[in-house]
């Protein structure tokens, strides 16, 4: 089988998340205490005791997502299986940054402070209110975008995250998502659904933080990833250090094409994912993609043992 290791997104963050991990994995400690130092506080008392709605706000739930998904990913790694046991490494939007830690070309602690740079710059592109997402059940991304385009009326309104063939997010100013919704449900859509969002990601709007992001990224090395990121304004396979550090700008106001970089993988031969960190979201969305592709995931020091014995 031909392995892909996927990396989760914003929305998956639980409280407690990694504990069993750091527990039972001193490599996976050694990531939480990494990333608490990196950022001069203890993110690791925030996802293990703090309260869910302080872990879910932007600036929190990127770094520690990342630091849940590095932790197993050093849990693996101590019991034998490392990154290149997989084909490919991707990552639901902050999840590319978890791959590209995982995969060697960011460091754990530049990678915590970008994505704290990268929630912050989120957070304040819109003033909270103004902007929204919207997830449009039933309908394609072609249809997604003639209802994005006729609910724009002037305002911003893009296909923001193609996530799977029955799910596409809308992103935009509030007033254009809402006509989106609506517009869908007359098209056809089983549902619209608002989403409890912060800020409209991956649209036009996002360009003051994409701005931010090309500054903080300057400054920061990056390396050849050991396997090859597969990115998710390409939905194919980058290697190239500044190409993977021009990508990560775009990411902030491009469309995650998750959908797309499915495909692209199983199209090179991958018949398995494991998916590195908290949740399961990012597997049922690969089940509705493909389902010939197996999905595991890789969140529990048990999830590691039972990975490591389908290694051996």
């Amino acid at each position: 089988m031909t392995l892909a290791f996927v990396f989760p997104g914003q929305g998956a963050q639980t409280i407690g998340m990694g504990k069993a991990l750091a527990d039972a994995f001193p490599a996976a400690k050694a990531v939480f205490d990494e990333v608490d130092e990196a950022l001069g506080e203890s993110l690791s008392s925030l996802i293990w005791d703090g309260d869910i709605e302080t872990l879910t706000l932007t600036q929190n739930a990127q770094p520690a997502l990342m630091a849940t998904s590095m932790a197993a990913m050093r849990a693996l790694e101590a019991e034998g299986v490392d990154v290149t046991r997989a084909a490919f490494v991707a990552g639901h939007s902050l999840g590319e940054y978890s791959a590209l830690a995982a995969a060697g070309a960011l460091s754990v602690a530049d990678t915590a402070r970008l994505l704290r740079t990268r929630g912050q710059a989120m957070q304040s592109a819109v003033p909270v209110g103004e902007g929204a997402m919207a997830a449009i059940l039933g309908l394609d991304l072609d249809a997604v975008r003639a209802v994005a385009e006729e609910a724009a009326q002037g305002e911003v309104c893009q296909a923001a995250n193609d996530n799977d063939p029955t799910q596409v997010v809308v992103s935009g100013a509030k007033a254009a998502v809402e006509r989106a919704a609506e517009i869908a449900k007359e098209k056809g859509a089983k549902r619209a659904v608002m989403l409890p969002v912060s800020a409209p990601f991956h649209c036009a709007l996002m360009q003051p933080a994409a701005d931010v992001m090309a500054e903080a990224l300057a400054g920061v090395e990056i390396k050849a990833p050991a396997v090859p990121l597969v990115a998710n304004v390409r939905a194919e396979a980058v290697t190239d250090p500044d190409l993977i550090r021009q990508l990560l700008v775009e990411q902030v106001t491009g469309s995650v094409r998750w959908r797309e970089s499915v495909q692209y993988m199983v199209a090179q031969g991958v018949t398995e994912a494991w998916e590195i960190g908290a949740g399961k979201a990012l597997s049922g969305m690969i089940r509705k993609i493909d389902r010939a592709v197996a999905c595991s995931a890789v969140g529990t020091p048990e999830d590691v043992q039972k990975a490591r014995q389908a290694g051996d």
